[in-house]
């Protein structure tokens, strides 16, 4: 067990991995290699890195991939991903290629409304605190002018501000509930800047308010803070075709169908099923947003509060057959933004912005939209055909012979051998040592 160590931000990068590598290493040369190996060359770009947060001692990097015949509304796009696991560019890549051949994908924002919160505590007449309140909101939007003018000036602001009574929850729990146009940016620092703002209005003009007695004017601020439940940033994105053109092999086109239909009503109704159908969204929905320099725990946590709003969790995508059409849906809530942030800051989500034709905030959740459904598609195409091990084990070979420290020509007879073969870690790990002799 570790001493606490005092003033350790305060220490250089150098004196900070001295530390990790003597308190927990015993000074193992390797363990600083390593540490110091991901440190980049470009010691601007290492600085710029360094500067992300605090306590920087090295750099930790995943796979950036893209995946590309991605036609949305009839633009064709090729979408970066940055993420760990094996087969997700894989599976993103051929969902892209069947749908493609298939007329593509399509997307619909339906809503842009952000929401922040102030939460107060608040003893006395609720008339009474009502009645304030409508006297007290156009002070409360002067207040913030200065924070939100050049907002205003492009389009965006605060949309809406009401206030909510949530004494039946808790006692003297009230809230001052604000609607945001944040336009390209995922505006966390400009809803908070403002509710910070809201919550100092209100208790100074509460102190003035004459029909308040002295305790109803104590008005108590618990906290201002954004939200990431976005149930009103929403956006949908579907795919369809006649049912006779999902063939696949020997498997009809209905029998697929049908079959996919059920898998997704499973997912709907199950929620242990729903937890993991809708993982396999986030696969993809998370490797762009982490690609792009948005915030995709901020993403996740808004996503899964949306798929349990009506009480039980469920699943996001949808799929039916009218007429003979095949229809495979998703609809989220994605609060993104293309502007601040590391937007500007980190080379390689620049580099991706740009490889998605420098989308705007509404064009960039809509190509996420589709990465998810996507996904999902070419999860459940493998789990109601072939099976999910055979396409993900097979990605997953090259990690087994990566750890068992495979050359290249081992690592190319063994992944002839086991085309069109069951892949299984033992297995791997027999033909390896078969090879190597």
């Amino acid at each position: 067990m570790t001493k606490p160590v005092k003033g350790f931000s305060k220490r250089s990068k150098k004196e900070k991995v001295s530390w990790i590598i003597d308190t927990f290493f015993q000074n193992n040369i390797d363990a600083e290699k390593i540490i110091k190996k991901y440190w980049n060359e470009d010691e601007k770009l290492q600085q710029l890195h360094d500067e992300f947060i605090e306590n920087t001692i090295t750099n930790y990097y995943l796979p950036f991939g893209v995946a590309p015949n991605f036609l949305i509304n009839g633009t064709l796009h090729t979408i970066p991903m940055a993420i760990e696991e094996s087969s997700v560019v894989a599976a993103a890549s051929k969902a892209a290629k069947f749908w493609y051949d298939r007329g593509g994908f399509t997307t619909e924002v339906l809503g842009t409304t952000k929401i922040g919160q102030v939460h107060f505590l608040y003893e006395g007449c609720t008339k009474k605190l009502t009645a304030f309140f409508k006297q007290v909101v156009p002070k409360l939007l002067s207040s913030t002018q200065s924070i939100t003018q050049n907002m205003e000036k492009r389009g965006g602001g605060i949309t809406g501000i009401t206030l909510k009574d949530k004494t039946d929850k808790l006692d003297n729990y009230y809230q001052i509930h604000c609607e945001f146009e944040t336009l390209d940016a995922m505006g966390a620092n400009f809803i908070n800047s403002c509710l910070e703002q809201f919550a100092k209005t209100l208790k100074q003009e509460a102190l003035l308010f004459d029909d308040f007695s002295n305790t109803e004017k104590n008005i108590s601020i618990v906290m201002s803070i954004l939200s990431n439940f976005t149930p009103n940033c929403l956006v949908k994105a579907s795919v369809s075709c006649p049912v006779s053109d999902l063939k696949i092999g020997d498997i009809s086109g209905e029998e697929f169908a049908q079959k996919f239909i059920t898998a997704v009503k499973i997912a709907e109704i199950e929620p242990y099923r729903a937890v993991t159908h809708n993982k396999g969204i986030m696969n993809g929905i998370d490797a762009v947003v982490l690609a792009t320099g948005n915030d995709f725990r901020a993403i996740e946590a808004g996503v899964h509060a949306y798929a349990a709003k009506g009480g039980q969790y469920k699943s996001l995508t949808h799929a039916n057959i009218e007429n003979g059409i095949f229809k495979f849906w998703i609809e989220l809530p994605l609060a993104l933004g293309t502007v601040g942030g590391l937007t500007k800051l980190h080379p390689l989500v620049k580099l991706a912005l740009e490889i998605l034709q420098k989308p705007n905030a509404k064009e960039l959740m809509q190509i996420v939209a589709v990465a998810g459904l996507a996904q999902n598609f070419g999860a459940l195409h493998s789990l109601t055909t072939t099976g999910i091990q055979k396409g993900h084990m097979k990605m997953h070979l090259m990690n087994i012979l990566n750890q068992l420290g495979a050359t290249k020509s081992e690592k190319t007879t063994i992944a002839a051998y086991f085309e069109g073969k069951t892949v299984t870690h033992s297995n791997v790990v027999t033909k390896f040592n078969e090879v190597r002799g």
